[in-house]
């Protein structure tokens, strides 16, 4: 399939990999805080700020008002 920028790259349609030195480069845009990916929901969540930050075509969107919340998750 198509690779974007080699650090993004969709594998089969709905699989995204990401290479673990850009995720180690993203933070959380509100905490400053290492983000980790969710394969299934495909986003990059920030455990500190309890939001999932969406990513779309293989572009990490890293707003605030873009994300999620997930802080009433309990596990």
């Amino acid at each position: 399939m198509k690779k974007q920028d080699n650090r993004i790259e969709m594998t089969e349609p709905g699989e995204i990999k990401i290479d673990p030195m850009l995720l180690n480069a993203l933070v959380c845009p509100k905490t400053r805080t290492p983000l980790v990916y969710d394969h299934d929901k495909n986003e990059l969540v920030s455990k500190k700020a309890k939001l999932a930050y969406p990513v779309r075509e293989c572009v990490p969107i890293m707003l605030i008002e873009e994300a999620r919340d997930i802080g009433n998750k309990t596990g």
